[in-house]
């Protein structure tokens, strides 16, 4: 039996954000998941700590993380 298509099967939550920081920076982060771990002194560890603890924010930068293999699939 296959796997669905999810494309947050076996990807951590660190591997999304290191992806998605080397691709926008973390000011083009802020601008599309309005956070402060995002924006005062952000930092891989720091804002993991925040996601992990935040299911709100983790479902938009997942959700991001998705749009941008999308973006990259087309």
């Amino acid at each position: 039996m296959s796997q669905p298509q999810d494309p947050l099967h076996g990807v951590t939550l660190e591997s999304i954000l290191v992806e998605l920081q080397a691709h926008y920076g973390w000011e083009g982060l802020a601008e599309r998941v309005d956070i402060r771990c995002f924006k005062s002194d952000p930092s891989i560890k720091s804002s993991l700590t925040f996601l992990r603890k935040t299911p709100w924010a983790r479902a938009k930068v997942e959700g991001l993380f998705v749009q941008l293999r999308r973006s990259r699939r087309d």
